[in-house]
């Protein structure tokens, strides 16, 4: 059925990548080191002058240092590239941006690589060249995991990378956003046909502005005829050292984009300046858009009816942890996504890690029907046993640093966050002002936004995030977006000195992040349509029945300690989560849902009858929300895809996934069944 919002059929399975297989030969300009791939007999960069090379071909051949002098866009400038390999191309990108670019100038970077290198392949290869130091380092810090997918990495207040793992016309053929200049790179097509084929360059024209250039080393006959094809001009050009030519040129009038022909619903709206949002909800969701657009130099206000962190968010500690599907979905491409860019996003943020923990995190079958699902998971699924790997109860055992009766799947890239904490720290960052206010409604205003406040003060904004968790569908334009409120309570236990210490969160009916200033937390209560945050007994008796039926022998170490395991010696927290529906995310543009009735009605009679018509949406009017117990792992993601979206950027996740967290996608469903 074509109009339906799910794609999973056409996802690659959740997979590791296979690393790139070198051996290291001598540069002949200097006799340092140099990667040669040994799958692919060629290498990496000129073994003449690497460096030198990428200066003349890409970065010259495309006109870099004049382009970036005379950059005045508030977007970015964004360079395409097909190879990442080393990334040598791509710092000295970013070294000529630093040298040519004003100050008000940014940089995004887009690369495809297949075939990634390991961390210590990549500080080998790049330790030729001592001035690119601080750049490489910031590189591999963030060097994500070979997963396919997108992976975005944040070089530098200015400066941003993400890296599309995977195929490379597949991976261009999936991203959302445009391309200003291209790095036609990768092994030479004698070497690698695979990728010099004519879907990568009409994937690439799909992507690029008018008059995106292009630069490549070869100057191949079929190369030159796929270019053209596509709808590129090119023109041969010195080339470097003992190559005598190469191309490079431009594409003047990029072709329609066709993807969005069955999805039309989907199309983005068209980006319009914002230099003043106001983002309402300071939890997770609201705090993490609201830092994002601060970032990129917007003034954010940031609205909540009492504080940072004092719904939902508020918890002490919170796990950061995904249950992935047995068989791939877009779900659980959303939520593995949205860990790993948590990872990173968590280690920007701060580095000291004083206010989460990458312990890892143990997800414990306790029943012959969970530790079913996980074989099968685990049977359909290659990921990196760094990112998710099957334990045994010994092993289990051993990395939990307690006695553990079942066995499960590990995560080491999980662990715990300090959620509140976080928020108020968020709140801080510069460029956002805080207000406590209660917004009552929204109306348009010219351009942009009126807020009603409580007490009848109004509020102006060129654009705004709605992000109050299950409030967020009390506003007239957000109020058809089902959201279902789901009630927790969290229990707190004060622990004595030398009782067993957890050293992974261990998660099953609820979850058990290890102590925290000799408290551990535990929980929690789910209790949909709900929406009471009064301290119950009987949910402190609920949290300590699971705990003791997840870490039977931690209970019984406990008790022998001393440990009053009583619920009403408990202290606790209670909040309510808003869900939608299919336990995804609300994240993008709010749409008109009275003009899509009508746009999409004929979808109710026959679901192959698909009006060309693009989505409506209310301008510059945005969502955050539905992260229910999870978010954690996917409100970050969805602030950086909010962001994008506000600042003409490339999306930080494959296009089918933001179609996935698309606060239209109910709609369309719901015409498609008739409803």
């Amino acid at each position: 059925m074509p109009a339906s919002p799910d794609h999973s059929a056409s996802l690659p399975p959740l997979t590791a990548l296979e690393p790139a297989h070198l051996d290291w030969r001598q540069n002949d300009a200097d006799g340092l080191e140099a990667p040669h791939s040994t799958a692919f007999d060629d290498v990496y960069f000129s073994r003449h002058d690497g460096r030198a090379e990428t200066e003349h071909v890409f970065i010259e051949a495309n006109d870099l240092p004049r382009r970036f002098a005379a950059w005045r866009e508030t977007r970015p400038f964004v360079i395409g590239e097909t190879g990442f390999g080393t990334g040598l191309n791509m710092l000295c990108a970013w070294a000529c941006f630093e040298r040519h670019a004003p100050t008000s100038a940014r940089l995004h970077l887009v690369s495809t690589e297949k075939y990634p290198l390991t961390r210590e392949d990549l500080v080998r290869a790049l330790a030729a060249w001592p001035d690119l130091t601080t750049k490489t380092q910031r590189l591999v810090e963030q060097w994500p995991e070979p997963v396919v997918g997108v992976h975005r990495l944040w070089l530098d207040e200015r400066v941003t990378l993400d890296l599309h793992f995977g195929d490379s016309a597949e991976r261009l053929a999936q991203l959302d956003g445009h391309v200003d200049a291209w790095f036609l790179d990768g092994f030479a097509p004698a070497k690698n046909p695979g990728m010099w084929h004519p879907a990568l360059f009409e994937a690439m024209a799909r992507v690029s502005r008018p008059g995106a250039t292009f630069a490549t080393f070869t100057c191949a006959g079929p190369v030159k005829r796929a270019l053209k094809a596509a709808g590129f001009t090119w023109r041969k050009v010195p080339g470097y050292g003992r190559k005598r030519e190469m191309l490079a040129g431009e594409i003047a009038t990029p072709p329609e984009d066709q993807a969005r022909r069955l999805t039309p619903w989907f199309t983005p709206p068209a980006a319009h300046p914002a230099r003043y949002v106001a983002v309402i909800g300071a939890g997770l969701a609201g705090a993490s858009v609201a830092a994002a657009l601060s970032r990129r130099g917007l003034d954010v206000t940031l609205l909540d009816r009492k504080g940072p962190g004092a719904g939902a968010s508020g918890n002490r500690q919170g796990a950061l942890y995904i249950k992935l599907a047995v068989q791939t979905n877009l779900h659980s491409r959303v939520y593995l996504a949205g860990l790993l860019h948590s990872r990173r996003w968590l280690a920007t943020l701060d580095p000291e890690r004083r206010l989460w923990r990458d312990c890892g995190v143990l997800q414990l079958a306790t029943s012959d029907k969970e530790a079913s699902r996980q074989a099968r998971f685990l049977d359909a699924h290659r990921l990196p046993v760094s990112v998710v790997e099957g334990v045994d109860a010994a092993g289990a055992s051993q990395r939990a640093g307690i006695v553990l009766d079942h066995g499960g799947l590990d995560y080491p890239q999980a662990g715990w966050a300090c959620p509140a904490a976080l928020c108020e720290r968020l709140a801080t960052t510069p460029g956002i002002r805080f207000r406590q206010a209660n917004v009552m409604g929204l109306e348009p205003s010219g351009t942009g936004w009126s807020l009603c406040l409580e007490g009848g003060e109004r509020l102006s904004a060129d654009q705004v995030v709605v992000a109050n968790a299950e409030l967020a569908n009390r506003f007239a334009q957000t109020a058809t977006l089902p959201l279902q409120p789901v009630r927790g309570q969290v229990s707190a236990l004060p622990l004595p000195p030398g009782v067993p210490e957890l050293r992974r969160v261990i998660c099953a009916g609820g979850y058990v992040p290890p102590a925290l200033g000799g408290v551990l937390s535990f929980g929690a209560t789910f209790t949909p349509n709900d929406n009471a945050n009064d301290i119950r007994e009987a949910d402190h008796a609920a949290n300590l029945e699971e705990l003791e039926r997840t870490l039977p022998h931690f209970v019984q170490a406990l008790r022998a300690a001393g440990v009053e395991l009583e619920p009403a010696r408990l202290e606790g927290r209670a909040a309510v989560r808003a869900a939608s529906p299919d336990k995804t995310p609300y994240a993008g543009p709010v749409p008109d849902t009275a003009r899509w009735q009508v746009d999409y009605a004929a979808l109710s009679k026959d679901a192959k009858r698909i009006p060309a018509i693009p989505g409506a949406h209310h301008r510059g009017l945005w969502i955050s929300a539905a992260h229910g117990s999870r978010g954690l792992a996917s409100a970050p993601l969805c602030a950086e895809l909010i962001a994008s979206r506000i600042c003409d950027e490339p999306l930080p996740l494959e296009r089918q996934l933001a179609d996935h967290l698309h606060p239209g996608r109910r709609i369309i469903s719901e015409l498609i069944r008739g409803s």
